[in-house]
């Protein structure tokens, strides 16, 4: 359902809003939507019909002041905005199933991560080494919108994007189709990754930018790497850190071959 933007805002940058095209996009591309954003004082009775909706097709809702809206979409937005990947996630398992199909056999899993530009940098190297994908929690993620698209030189609308609920739970069910699972944390029993010999397909978590790999997370890995650093740093962001990760992973391929 088409709607007149009067801002520069609109759906190719991320973001749909009022309320009929929102109802519309919830019944037709619920796969592409990350979040309903719905004004928290706006009349039950009013928007029942949409929250309704997002309930039968799984979609996110969340209830937001109208300040947070307007700093969104300073146009008519009706009290609803809904945030979309305009791509579409993959499905998990079909997502799980493909990393092996790669040219470079490794999928990218973010735990938490939040700043969509790091996820944007992170999907640009990985779409130019070979990489299957990314694979992202449903809650507290980076919004995949214009940042993240201009960030990754538009190769985010190309790279597959897995989307799960629980990490933990998914990581289990990649090990059980045949997938091996690897953590990035620094800490004690961490391995050296330049000395790394991973097995392959395979995927690699990377953690929140300020509290890393949760525990549960961490748990579900094969192993933990840990990037060494030749001089004191606290640590690189999750754009180096995938980086590294996939430059390290391609080298290891391309010898493998040889």
């Amino acid at each position: 359902m088409a709607v007149k933007h009067t801002q520069k805002t609109s759906p190719e940058e991320g973001l749909v809003p009022g309320r009929k095209p929102v109802h519309e996009y919830v019944k037709q591309h619920p796969e592409r939507i990350e979040q309903v954003l719905v004004q928290k004082d706006k009349s039950t009775k009013e928007l029942a019909p949409l929250l309704y909706q997002c309930r039968q097709r799984s979609v996110r809702y969340v209830l937001v002041p109208r300040n947070k809206l307007d700093a969104l979409y300073p146009g008519n937005h009706q009290g609803v905005i809904a945030r979309v990947f305009m791509s579409g996630f993959m499905d998990v398992k079909e997502f799980l199933q493909s990393v092996g199909d790669a040219p470079l056999r490794m999928a990218v899993a973010l735990d938490q991560v939040q700043d969509p530009h790091n996820v944007g940098a992170l999907a640009r190297t990985l779409y130019a080494m070979g990489g299957a994908g990314i694979l992202v929690t449903k809650h507290n993620s980076a919004a995949l919108g214009a940042g993240a698209v201009k960030s990754s030189a538009g190769t985010l609308l190309d790279l597959p994007v897995g989307r799960c609920v629980n990490l933990s739970q998914t990581l289990e069910t990649a090990k059980e189709m045949g997938l091996f699972v690897y953590g990035l944390a620094r800490g004690e029993g961490a391995l050296d990754l330049f000395d790394a010999d991973p097995a392959f397909p395979a995927v690699f978590v990377l953690g929140n930018e300020e509290k890393g790999l949760r525990p549960g997370v961490a748990k579900a890995c094969d192993a933990i790497y840990e990037i060494p650093f030749a001089r004191k740093a606290d640590s690189l962001n999750v754009a180096q850190t995938g980086a590294l990760v996939v430059g390290r992973m391609h080298a290891i391929t391309r010898t493998s071959k040889g």
